[in-house]
């Protein structure tokens, strides 16, 4: 036995190699690729969704929009074309799911700093007190990127309808207050064609590790 496999010993180790090889390139193309849903209005919590968009099942996307970032430049539609990105609502005197919000934007952030086509979008809901120089301060003491991130800011109706008609990411607040808004959770991951890929609870760690997951394979989808 032991002159068998001394004779035969290159030909064994080709063969387990081989083998080897076969075997992980069959598991990859058998394997199903995990496809991401498109979201719609439909699809999501009614208390999220504006009643005017609630019954569209499909087709939605992210309406068009022109806010002010954290340094004083208009950001618009455009300068997401093309992108990957995840976007949320906040406030910056936040003091219970902002700041770990924040926390896991910037883990995000950095998970895909060399990678141009992801970005991210955070839109303040109380834009008459997040002014741009409280923005850029809080961009400055949270790590934010200005070429991968933008906090923006204001008309709070223009930021009420595109968290309620676009993104579906926000409740609303006390009936006596027009426009008045109540953030949640949720990070939103919008695909290259301004279609809803995903939500994701923004102040859970395992959340933020599906997140960054469905980011890599919505940019190998691509």
């Amino acid at each position: 036995m032991f002159l068998f496999l001394k004779k035969y010993r290159t030909y064994l180790i080709v063969l387990v190699v081989f083998s080897t090889v076969f075997l992980t390139i069959s598991y990859q193309l058998l394997s199903p690729k995990k496809i991401l849903p498109v979201m719609n209005p439909s699809d999501v919590n009614p208390e999220l969704v504006d009643s005017t968009v609630q019954y569209i099942s499909k087709y939605h996307t992210i309406a068009d929009f022109s806010f002010v970032n954290q340094n004083g430049k208009i950001i618009t539609q455009k300068d997401y074309e093309g992108k990957i990105y995840v976007a949320d609502f906040f406030f910056t005197t936040c003091q219970t799911i902002c700041p770990i919000m924040t926390h896991n934007m910037v883990a995000v952030q950095n998970a895909f700093i060399n990678n141009p086509k992801v970005m991210l979008l955070s839109h303040s809901v109380l834009p008459e007190q997040d002014s741009i120089p409280v923005l850029k301060k809080y961009a400055l003491e949270k790590g934010v990127i200005d070429t991968k991130w933008n906090l923006v800011t204001g008309d709070k109706r223009a930021i009420y309808y595109i968290a309620r008609k676009s993104y579906l990411a926000v409740k609303t607040g006390s009936p006596e207050q027009m426009y008045d808004m109540v953030h949640t959770e949720n990070l939103v991951l919008v695909d290259t064609k301004k279609r809803i890929r995903g939500f994701y609870d923004g102040t859970k760690t395992a959340e933020m590790q599906r997140l960054i997951e469905d980011i890599r394979c919505l940019s190998e989808e691509e």
